[in-house]
């Protein structure tokens, strides 16, 4: 650690001797106008299903990491993991992240070992803006994406400040710096170093469980980007380098991992995790033809986690290569358009399971063709398609299609369809399953990934959005409904008992239903409501019978008041934000055969989650932050079972519903020099 941490500050020294300039009048009246953007855009003219969350919007809930970006974003449903860890995991259409396609500047990011802690290693403040899609993804991106993509943006150098500075503190004593330091090179060449740190330093047991509600965690977040930008002849090129080291501590109040690691003195674990990436972005655009370009984005990255929860070990490495070229141009006008390419992909697993190893490689090679018409008005097609080649899964075709329809004015209806296939990573994506006393078992033993065949779904959609006037004042609503249905699943079953958890293939049904209906208003002038309803039907066939997805709510209800004072004079304003979320009754994994004491009813209780942010800006370089998160201090009643008897055959920490820790507050500030 004192090794990173001298890492940590010759980088930082490094980068301040560097000459900082000012932005010109262009930049800066260029970021005055993003400013001024809606936190959450809906376009009527694209033809996707895309919600654009902007920086503005990832400001209202002080967010510190991806993993808390969509607190206030109605398309994404955000749970803890397990009872010990403090991980939020996301869900879209009813369905957990493994089924989206997550990219970092549309290259493939959290996936494989990262998919149960990925999410909570991109900084916040690093987030220029996220693209939420609903419903199969663009085959451009890969043939994974079943219930839908998030895209993350981060902040170009290009268009960065020299200096930004933002400092948290919140009660249950998570610390955390942001430093953005931003220089420009040349006329061609600009660089950006992000650095991170956060900690969480004092044990807390709100419920008096004996155990942490969070975990003792530090982590060190470094990412350098350099920017080409050569308008003149048509070339733009990114290179980012980054070093990521994570730390998370966790079990019993008195657990010492010193002495009690490995042992049954007191129940702990430790989750420590280091990652590599060197991502290579390089366009160009034809300058006597703007509407052809050619990309070729290539990206290594290095993931490392070795962990304990209590006498289980899990161990993962992967090693992975992704590149991929893609040509963009026309077909006789701008009205048809086309995009084509080819993409590798390399996997290299080490993984360990106690004393079993199931290291594996996996490769594939794709094309894709994707036809694009818009003609501009009223009417857009997107048509695409991959064949791609997997060491594993063969060879498949991934279809997808997106359409838009404007009937009317202010109008826009919208439909999707496609297919996606991906190999389920059992183990890395169900490691909260871990901290319990439950067996592991897999089923089957024919198929090429862990003896499991390859999860395929079909994804549909169908939406409707309209916006209006009401009482003078701007308003929209609208609805999504989709429907996921599974060919094959790789099934998690914790409903046959609560002493083992089975895998095997899907023998039978698997659909989600999902359903939203949305309402938003400018109430006054600066002051805006957002409001949601929300319902999953989401069933699998399992060995016992058809069950809903145990920890999903069938309803769900958000609501989201905002308002902004005029700005002042001297950029002086206030910004006041509240978010409601009312979650309904879940099925439960079954607890029937564990002690009386240790068993839980089939279904949850429903509940109400109550976050505020208040803002002071003093001018455009300063301003502070107070906020807190579940103000009704609500708790899960029994958060884990079998605390007393940690190595007892009823302890389970992942059969989480709703907050471990109560209330929440926390404090902050942001400065600037521009």
């Amino acid at each position: 650690m004192q090794k990173l941490l001298m890492l940590f500050v010759l980088i930082l020294l490094s980068e301040a001797v560097f000459s900082q300039e000012n932005l010109n009048e262009e930049k800066l009246n260029e970021v005055k106008v993003v400013k001024k953007r809606k936190g959450i855009q809906k376009s009527f003219t694209v033809t996707g299903n895309t919600t654009i969350v902007t920086s503005k919007e990832l400001l209202k809930a002080a967010c510190c990491n991806l993993a808390e970006s969509f607190e206030t974003n109605p398309s994404i449903d955000v749970n803890f993991s397990d009872a010990l860890t403090g991980t939020k995991q996301i869900k879209m259409l009813g369905l957990t992240s493994p089924y989206l396609m997550i990219t970092e500047e549309n290259v493939p990011s959290v996936r494989g070992a990262s998919q149960a802690y990925g999410l909570s290693f991109t900084p916040g403040t690093w987030v220029e803006s996220i693209q939420i899609t609903k419903g199969a993804g663009s085959v451009v991106n890969g043939y994974e994406s079943i219930s839908g993509q998030i895209n993350t943006e981060l902040i170009k150098p290009i268009n960065d400040i020299p200096f930004f500075l933002n400092a948290y503190g919140s009660t249950d004593s998570r610390f955390e710096l942001n430093t953005h330091f931003n220089t420009k090179i040349s006329d061609k060449w600009s660089s950006s170093l992000f650095l991170h740190g956060n900690t969480r330093v004092a044990k807390t047991d709100m419920n008096d469980d004996g155990f942490l509600d969070n975990p003792l965690a530090k982590q060190i977040n470094i990412l350098n980007r350099y920017q080409y930008y050569n308008a003149e002849k048509g070339w733009v090129s990114f290179i980012n380098f980054r070093y990521m080291n994570d730390k998370k501590q966790t079990g019993e109040l008195d657990f010492d991992s010193k002495k009690d690691k490995g042992t049954t003195n007191y129940w702990g674990s430790e989750i420590n995790t280091e990652r590599l990436d060197v991502a290579t972005k390089v366009g160009y655009v034809f300058p006597d033809m703007p509407y052809q370009s050619i990309g070729f984005q290539n990206a290594f990255d290095s993931h490392n986690q070795h962990s304990y929860f209590g006498l289980n070990q899990y161990n993962i490495k992967q090693s992975s290569y992704y590149s991929n070229l893609i040509f963009n141009s026309i077909i006789n006008n701008t009205m048809n358009k086309f995009a084509t390419g080819l993409n590798f992909t390399y996997d290299k697993y080490q993984e360990f399971v106690n004393v079993n190893d199931y290291s594996r490689i996996d490769n594939s090679v794709g094309a894709f063709f994707e036809y694009t018409y818009d003609n501009g008005d009223d009417f857009s097609v997107i048509l695409g398609g991959r064949i791609d080649n997997h060491n594993r899964l063969g060879t498949f075709i991934t279809p997808r299609l997106h359409m838009r329809y404007n009937p009317w004015d202010k109008g826009v209806l919208r439909f999707s369809a496609g297919r996606g296939k991906r190999s389920a990573n059992i183990f890395a994506e169900n490691q909260p399953l871990f901290a319990s006393s439950r067996t592991f078992e897999i089923l089957n033993s024919n198929g090429k990934i862990y003896g499991l065949n390859p999860e395929i779904a079909w994804n549909y959609g169908l939406s409707f959005s309209q916006k209006f006037s009401f009482l003078g004042k701007s308003a929209d609503v609208g609805f999504d409904l989709y429907r996921t249905d599974f060919q094959n699943q790789a099934i998690v079953d914790v409903m046959q008992s609560p002493q083992e958890v089975l895998f095997y293939n899907l023998d039978g049904k698997s659909y989600a239903n999902s359903l939203q209906v949305e309402f938003n208003y400018e109430i006054l002038n600066h002051l805006n409501l957002r409001s949601a309803y929300k319902f999953y039907d989401i069933q699998t066939d399992y060995l016992s019978g058809r069950y809903q997805k145990a920890l999903q709510a069938k309803h769900r209800f958000f609501g989201n008041i905002e308002y902004e004072t005029p700005v002042g004079e001297k950029g002086q304003q206030w910004k006041f934000d509240y978010t409601l979320n009312w979650i309904g009754q879940q099925q439960l994994p079954t607890t029937a055969s564990n002690q009386e004491q240790d068993r839980l009813p089939e279904f949850s209780k429903s509940y109400s989650l109550m976050n505020a942010q208040i803002t002071k800006i003093f001018s455009p370089t300063f301003e502070v932050y107070v906020g807190g998160e579940n103000i009704g201090n609500y708790t899960q009643e029994k958060a884990i079972l079998g605390s007393e008897n940690p190595f007892g055959p009823n302890f389970d920490a992942s059969i989480v519903y709703a907050p471990v820790f109560g209330q929440m507050y926390y404090a902050g500030l942001r400065f600037k020099i521009k």
